[in-house]
């Protein structure tokens, strides 16, 4: 079964398309979170980045490019947070590689990025050395 997103890739559910290329598409939102809230997506479905060719992540960082000023010269926004929800537990609802560009305004009352996780951990300095390691290791 085919995700919302890709229903509207093959224009089987409206959207207010922003943007098309080769290989991704970006539309506004439905449930915007600010005035030009804009989706950018793949138009091949894959669940996480993880799963992305490297082309088409590359193609998707172009396009990702090529909108936020754009998206935010459009609305006057003072600036964007522009973020994944990459997996289930971080809160992704569609199953979809979805790219938000989310227009802020000064006072908007969002807050920054470190506020999406709750409580921060305390880590020792050999516990961060741990982890570098071996995200180093892994790349």
């Amino acid at each position: 079964m085919s995700t919302i997103f890709s229903q509207i890739v093959e224009g089987e559910i409206p959207a207010r398309v922003v943007y098309e290329d080769e290989t991704t598409l970006a539309f506004l939102d439905a449930n915007p979170l600010a005035p030009g809230h804009t989706l950018v997506v793949p138009k091949d479905e894959y669940e996480r980045l993880n799963d992305i060719p490297e082309d088409v992540a590359d193609d998707l960082y172009d396009t990702i490019h090529r909108l936020v000023p754009a998206v935010e010269d459009a609305v006057d926004a003072d600036a964007s947070t522009v973020a994944f929800n990459n997996g289930e537990a971080a809160g992704q609802e569609v199953p979809h590689v979805h790219c938000h560009i989310v227009p802020r305004f000064e006072g908007d009352g969002g807050g920054p990025i470190h506020a999406v996780a709750g409580e921060t951990p305390d880590l020792e300095d050999d516990e961060l050395d741990e982890i570098a390691e071996d995200i180093e290791s892994r790349a």
